[in-house]
């Protein structure tokens, strides 16, 4: 893999030319409306961050994001509302600019293997997430800093990311190193070769060290949280389908759909007709199992009728299915479920029970 160096000072630049051939998405400082502190003792940032489309006006505004920024990148890929039009028949809208996002984390990029999982891998491919996903220059970025909710590593998903990427940035004292992952940013490389210079060792070793420093980090903070390890994901899911863990947590939750919405590799959707003007829209918007319609079938019945049951589906679907599947979890460990849950319900706490409950004697 080429790595190269660019200056603080020539970040701009490096936006302006990704501009000119891509709708650029960028990170900013986002006012938080819920700061998540943590219970044992380690001084993290609570700070969130957001995507905003590139202006120049605005350039200012854009800034190198520590951590995941709020949205998902799936809200990109799979927009929560859209007129599907005749796509499925071969036509469609016009077609859109490819985007290009930037801030991307290593979490979301696992989510994308779960999406492509979703949206590609069976005998019928989805034609819009596939335009988008082939189209879309992904940017990603190393994690300097962590906050309360990030727990990656308890599935060994690293800080940084080291493939799925088309360009990657690790933010040095003066400047970025530049990873080049896809043969789509070779020709933006190339037209920037005045601005970027190769990395040299020390560089590089100088990354090494960053990197290594975050892991043990969050190591250390997630030792407090006793996450279950990946291996156990599916036989502690399974053998807990009748733990009381799922009527406790549900006790708060007030089905507002928003884990749901906020998580990366949820992917669930209902097609509706929408009336319109001259004729009826098909639309697609995104649906999911912890609300209540959402298994209910035509004769009334709903076999997923009472919230527990609900949540339960939703880690069996997370860690039972894709894992039997795919051979992955469905959750990249971002925390997002964790901060948008007006019920306090945390997936980190519902593991650690499962887990409890399967390999830890009763007192």
């Amino acid at each position: 893999m080429e790595t190269y160096f660019l200056k603080n000072e020539d970040l701009p630049r490096f936006y302006a030319r990704i501009s000119q051939d891509y709708e650029l998405y960028l990170p900013v400082k986002a006012e938080s409306p819920v700061k998540i502190k943590c219970d044992y003792g380690f001084n993290l940032p609570t700070d969130d961050y957001a995507f905003k489309r590139h202006t120049p006006d605005g350039a200012r505004d854009f800034i190198f994001n520590e951590y995941r920024c709020i949205e998902p990148i799936r809200a990109y890929l799979a927009n929560f509302k859209e007129e599907i039009g005749d796509y499925f028949s071969g036509a469609g809208p016009a077609p859109e600019k490819p985007l290009a996002i930037c801030g991307v984390k290593n979490c979301d990029l696992f989510s994308l293997r779960i999406l492509d999982f979703v949206f590609l891998g069976g005998e019928q491919e989805d034609p819009l997430y596939k335009k988008r996903r082939e189209s879309s220059l992904i940017i990603s970025g190393d994690c300097p800093g962590f906050k309360e909710s990030c727990f990656c590593r308890a599935f060994e998903i690293n800080p940084y990311p080291s493939e799925g990427f088309d360009l990657n940035l690790s933010p040095l004292n003066n400047g970025f190193l530049l990873d080049i992952g896809s043969g789509k940013a070779r020709g933006i490389i190339d037209s920037l070769s005045a601005i970027l210079t190769p990395a040299g060792a020390g560089q590089l070793s100088g990354r090494a060290a960053k990197r290594g420093n975050v892991i043990n980090k969050l190591e250390e903070h997630l030792r407090h949280h006793q996450i279950p390890k990946k291996e156990t994901l599916q036989d502690i899911v399974l053998s807990g389908y009748n733990s009381p863990v799922w009527r406790e947590q549900m006790r708060t939750c007030v089905e507002c759909g928003g884990c749901v919405f906020i998580c990366d590799t949820c992917h669930c959707f209902l097609l509706a007709d929408e009336p319109g003007a001259a004729a009826h829209k098909r639309i697609r918007v995104w649906d999911g199992c912890l609300l209540k319609n959402f298994s209910r079938v035509a004769g009334g019945a709903n076999p997923l009728r009472m919230r527990y049951m609900r949540l339960r589906n939703r880690y069996l679907k997370k860690f039972d299915f894709f894992i039997e599947n795919l051979g992955l979890q469905a959750c990249c460990g971002c925390g997002r479920c964790i901060e948008v849950c007006p019920g306090k319900i945390d997936i980190r706490y519902i593991l650690r029970k499962l887990h409890e409950e399967k390999y830890l004697p009763a007192a």
